[in-house]
């Protein structure tokens, strides 16, 4: 089966503790995995968030998803490694708002 790779936990309320928004519906495209908290950040030194990511990543195939969410220096340095993993070929899954539902993206950079 098809994994979801959510490149951060999804913000919480402070005063209920539930999530600002649901990602529910990406559950059909498979099991989804959190790769980083919510708060995490690259601020100064990529480095250390790299390699924790490529292992976090290493299971990443072309039939997986990615789900982006959160620090956008983080999701520039997960598409950046899932890229090398499948010689450039993801899905990504995009919010449409209108529709209220995902849609998948093929990428083959």
């Amino acid at each position: 089966m098809s994994k979801v790779y959510l490149t951060q936990e999804i913000p919480t309320d402070r005063e209920t503790g539930k999530p600002k928004y649901s990602i529910a519906g990406a559950a059909k495209y498979g099991e989804i995995v959190t790769l980083l908290p919510m708060y995490s950040q690259i601020i100064y030194s990529p480095g250390p968030a790299v390699q924790k990511l490529k292992g976090l990543l290493k299971d990443f195939t072309s039939e997986d998803y990615l789900l982006c969410a959160g620090d956008p220096a983080i999701m520039c340095a997960v598409t950046s490694i899932i890229t090398q993993l499948t010689n450039g070929k993801f899905k990504l899954l995009k919010w449409d708002r209108q529709e209220k539902s995902y849609y998948v993206l093929n990428f083959d950079i």
